[in-house]
């Protein structure tokens, strides 16, 4: 007896060990899972919150001035080491930034002893066109050399001539120019000029190189515009050399000289904000759009619409300044732009995102120019007295809240929208990274999958655990649970090089087999119940489900076989332009339908498998109670098995619902990968998983595409994580309510 005890002790010890080592090992596990969570969503956040972080400007060096010319334009090397200024007088002037030689001149270059007008390229082209008192213009542009002697980086200024250090003779009968503006490309260049006279000319400059020597000569076109106003008080040129823009107090004359034979108005209209009148005017990067500045502190911003076939320049959006703007200043590559005022204040922009990022007092004197490095990193200021250099923090302007989650009228669409394009072929492009079109293609493709996959796997659970036989369901469910290890980019594969095509050439048929599946059921049922009772005793009822496979196999056959009778009759032979022709439906052979197939046919065991289990696992005592009531079998499955499973039900369909949200191959595949919003299930669609694995390897890392592809996986991270947690409230939900059957 004693050893008995003894030893039912030492079991009873060794099991209260093993209880608290799994007790542990449990607890430790589900402690590891939720601290992974954490890190996961902790990271996420730390690469995505630079985007949002607010902008800020630092002094970084400054010194005095030498000279107290008014100055017209600066400039600045893209390591801001080298700076230039540009006066009034038409003295350019180079000194250095770097430490141990702060202020000192590099050099200096004048043009005309008599500079009578200036005017500046856009930004990136960085050109001063000169003009004197006879009407002669030069072409200056301030250059950087650089250099290693000795393993150092050395910048050295330099004075460049793009069109030869030659005069141009813009007035043949000698007359000083009052208004000039000037632009070129790699092939050709033309000036814009307004004589004494009001008289408004536009010089045509076309290289040609000489084989022999290759020297490069440049023939000059001289054309008068026509309808010119008598007062202009600025003239712009667009770089591709086909628009000109000559403002006359608040109107604004937009002038087509794309064509030379041709030069004529395209458009007029005024430009000044209510009550407000026009100081200036300024172009955008790239050239589409038109920054307006008013004396009252409203900047305006403008470019062209498509508006009944015709393009017209229309009002877009407005910013505040603080005080009357004195001067507009252009990033070099974003649509990003900055304003001085009269009381020395400065304020960052950035047009696209609709946003004011910064505005800070520089200075206390009147007189205030600034320029941004090309890499924007910096500004270069100067007033008066000093010149100062100001290290800014400015890297994601373009991202902000309304850009990734609101409409955005971006340049040349005929209305805002919702658009992610993130890369271009070309140097102007604007990324356009909204998040609502591949958010929309995420609940799209999951809508569609499980549409397709639900029906089908609960149906197909029910049968299996209520209904079938024991020994089908033995082979029935593990192979549908097989199904589920069929790798997802083999599913893909096959949708979208096999399935896409089928569906495409024989969609009247596919749309045929939802009327005629289902009514073929329905028909063998009416004929299953009215044959003869001793015939319908004869057959097992384990085998129904084999008796209706032949029948499906046929229904379907007929409807592939029939469907390209149906289409000559219904749809003139092509039901694909029949549809995009006639109903307006856009049909691509990649498109939702096919997602929805795949993806359902890949979730359908996930769904299958759970929700068979939660019927399966109701207990046997409440079924045959229910029947001993004398409640038929459909009856007890409806109002007692069911009820009692939907915990179970509910869970299946949210964990299907989470696949399909994750879900990542087969939609690459499948689709067409267009971040389109439209529920139409012929077009396809980009979800956020799919994106981040097509555009994550081509994205700068740190660059605002890069942290918004993070932003991505943190919606996704979200959207999973909401199914989840509702899945499980609603879960419990059910659980309370139905525990008492």
């Amino acid at each position: 007896m004693e050893r008995d005890m003894a030893s039912n002790l030492r079991a009873n010890k060794k099991r209260v060990v093993k209880d608290k080592l799994v007790k542990y090992g449990v607890t430790s596990g589900g402690s590891l899972v939720l601290v992974t969570l954490l890190l996961i969503f902790g990271y996420l956040l730390y690469v995505v919150f630079p985007i949002f972080a607010p902008v800020s400007m630092e002094e970084s060096t400054s010194f005095k001035r030498q000279d107290t010319s008014a100055i017209f334009a600066l400039g600045i090397d893209e390591q801001n080491e080298v700076a230039y200024q540009m006066d009034e007088q038409g003295l350019l002037s180079f000194y250095s930034l770097r430490d141990r030689d702060l202020g000192k001149s590099l050099l200096q270059y004048k043009a005309f002893d008599d500079v009578q007008r200036i005017s500046k390229t856009m930004p990136a082209n960085g050109i001063f066109a000169l003009t004197n008192q006879h009407g002669d213009v030069k072409i200056v542009k301030p250059d950087f050399a650089t250099s290693y002697p000795n393993d150092t980086r050395l910048i050295t200024p330099e004075v460049d001539f793009p069109l030869g250090e030659e005069n141009f003779v813009v007035s043949d009968n000698g007359q000083a120019i009052t208004n000039l503006a000037f632009e070129m490309n790699e092939e050709n260049a033309a000036i814009a000029a307004v004589q004494e006279d009001e008289k408004g000319l536009y010089l045509l400059l076309t290289a040609e190189v000489n084989f022999m020597t290759d020297e490069v000569n440049w023939t000059k076109e001289s054309f008068e515009l026509p309808s010119f106003p008598h007062k202009v008080d600025q003239l712009l040129l667009t770089p591709n050399l086909r628009k000109l823009f000559v403002r006359s107090g608040n109107d604004l004359l937009v002038y087509d000289v794309s064509d030379t034979d041709d030069i004529r108005i395209s458009s007029a209209f005024k430009i000044n904000a209510e009550g407000a009148n026009v100081m200036s005017i300024q172009l955008l990067t790239g050239a589409s759009s038109i920054l307006v500045a008013n004396d009252n502190g409203v900047i305006t911003q403008w470019f062209e619409v498509l508006s009944d076939n015709k393009r017209e320049f229309t009002f877009i959006r407005d910013f505040e300044a603080p005080q009357a703007v004195t001067s507009i200043v252009s990033e070099y590559f974003r649509k990003g732009f900055i304003t001085t005022t009269k009381n020395g204040e400065i304020s960052f922009y950035h047009a696209t995102g609709h946003a004011e990022l910064l505005t800070e007092k520089v200075t206390n004197t009147d007189s205030l120019v600034a320029a941004v490095s090309p890499r924007a990193n910096s500004v270069l200021i100067a007033d008066s007295d000093q010149i100062k250099l100001f290290h800014v923090d400015n890297e994601h302007p373009e991202i902000t809240w309304s850009a990734l989650w609101q409409e955005v009228w971006y340049e040349g669409y005929p209305e805002p929208q919702y658009v992610w394009q993130s890369t271009s072929a070309s140097d102007d492009f604007e990324a356009k990274m909204s998040l609502v079109p591949i958010s929309f293609g995420t609940i799209k493709a999951a809508f569609y999958a499980m549409l397709f996959a639900v029906p089908i796997a609960i149906s197909a659970a029910i049968y299996t655990a209520y209904f079938m036989a024991p020994s089908i369901r033995g082979y029935i469910k593990p192979t549908v649970e097989i199904m589920e290890a069929l790798p997802t980019v083999i599913l893909g594969f096959l949708a979208g090089l096999w399935l896409a095509p089928i569906v495409e050439n024989q969609l009247p048929g596919i749309i045929l087999l939802l009327i005629t599946l289902p009514l073929s059921i329905l028909v063998a049922a009416v004929i299953w119940t009215n044959l003869p009772k001793s015939m319908a005793d004869k057959v097992n009822e384990g085998v129904l489900p084999l008796i209706l496979l032949p029948i499906l196999l046929a229904a379907g056959y007929f409807s592939i076989a029939f469907s390209e009778t149906l289409e000559l009759w219904l749809f003139d032979g092509n039901t694909r332009v029949y549809l995009t022709n006639e109903l307006g439906i856009d049909f691509d052979q990649r498109n939702s339908l096919i997602v929805g197939i795949a993806m359902g046919f890949a979730i359908i065991p996930t769904i299958f498998s759970i929700a068979e289990d939660a019927i399966f696992s109701v207990p046997k005592s409440l079924t045959m109670g229910s029947l001993a009531l004398g409640a038929t079998r459909w009856q007890t499955m409806v109002k007692v098995v069911i009820l009692t499973a939907s915990p179970g039900i509910f869970s299946a369909v949210m964990m299907g619902m989470g696949r399909a949200v994750g879900e990542t191959m087969i939609v690459l595949m499948a689709t067409g990968n267009t971040p389109i919003m439209d529920w139409n299930i012929f077009e396809g669609m980009r979800s956020l998983s799919a994106n981040i694995a097509v555009e994550m390897p081509e994205s700068e890392v740190g660059s605002s595409h890069y942290r918004v592809l993070f932003l991505a996986a943190f919606v996704l991270f979200i959207f999973t994580f909401f199914f989840n947690t509702l899945a499980e409230f609603v879960r419990q939900r059910l659980r309370e309510k139905y525990s008492s059957l």
